[in-house]
């Protein structure tokens, strides 16, 4: 295994110098893959990096709609997804046909759009949020009525923090759905103390019993700032690895076993390498979606 592991290292490290690459891992990729990777981080982040970065070629270790978010922002380069099947069951819950249904049924509300969505939901909207912005970028517009797309989870954290008026779609991360607050009040029982920290994906009745609620970022701030010596994390368990990694010092511990998502274990080594030698698959935004959504992103950036 290790002597497998040391070989790809090898050929990966020198065929990212042969086509001038960069690799970009989700915090919730595998441990092997965070490892390969240049930069490490959530998805927007990472696509921010994408379009800022020295490269030709942008390997992008995550799902679907990340890779596309890159080639949004940085259409002259070449962004590559390791495992094409690698897709978000959240962002499969809306699409632009069925939003811009709903967008007559609401003529005056904004139409906010989580990053965890397709190019083509991100160009019927009139801006787009992640976890870590949601609440300021809906507090910052002039309309009193927001659509919000399409995590009614995020949503709802949203809502309790606005005075506006939130209209959710009815879509939802399947990972941290599953949550339970019954796992909530296992965690405290067998953790006397212990914060609890989820990401806002999660369902208002888990967010509200928790102690606090991050985006990925958000928590790896928290476990670096904390005097906790030890941690109860409710996001996919592929953030466990960096917390570790960061803080040796400290004890984590996942809230459920149900948080992980089998889309972002996909990508490994043999896949970073093979798409680094064939150039394949490549994600490609066609323009006319292109330019609408990457302006709903750029207003985004505007904001926050």
């Amino acid at each position: 295994m290790e002597e497998r592991r040391a070989v790809l290292m090898e050929k990966i490290q020198k065929m990212k110098k042969k086509c001038n690459a960069v690799i970009l891992a989700h915090n919730y990729q595998i441990d092997e893959v965070q490892d390969a990777a240049d930069h490490v981080g959530d998805s927007f982040a990472l696509s921010r990096i994408a379009a800022q970065v020295e490269a030709d070629v942008i390997v992008f270790c995550g799902v679907h709609f990340m890779a596309e978010g890159a080639a949004i922002l940085a259409p002259e380069k070449t962004v590559l997804l390791p495992d094409i099947q690698a897709g978000c069951p959240l962002a499969d819950m809306v699409t632009a046909e069925a939003l811009r249904e709903k967008k007559k049924m609401h003529p005056h509300a904004a139409v906010v759009t989580y990053v965890n969505s397709s190019a083509e939901v991100k160009a019927e909207s009139d801006v787009c949020v992640t976890s870590s912005n949601a609440v300021n970028v809906v507090n910052s517009l002039d309309a009193e009525e927001v659509l919000f797309v399409p995590d009614k989870n995020l949503g709802s954290f949203v809502a309790d923090r606005t005075a506006k008026k939130v209209i959710l779609w009815d879509g939802y991360c399947i990972t941290h759905h599953r949550v339970t607050l019954e796992e909530v009040h296992a965690a405290r029982e067998a953790h006397p103390g212990t914060p609890i920290v989820v990401h806002p994906e999660c369902t208002p009745e888990v967010v509200k019993a928790s102690d606090h609620a991050f985006s990925t970022g958000g928590i790896l701030k928290f476990a670096r700032e904390t005097d906790h010596r030890k941690l109860i994390i409710g996001t996919e368990m592929g953030l466990l690895y960096r917390l570790k990694k960061e803080n040796p010092h400290k004890q984590f511990y996942l809230l459920s076993q149900a948080l992980i998502c089998p889309n972002m274990k996909y990508t490994n080594l043999e896949k970073i390498a093979a798409s680094l030698e064939t150039l394949q698959p490549r994600i490609t935004v066609p323009e006319e979606i292109r330019e609408p959504a990457r302006l709903a992103l750029e207003r985004m950036l505007s904001i926050a």
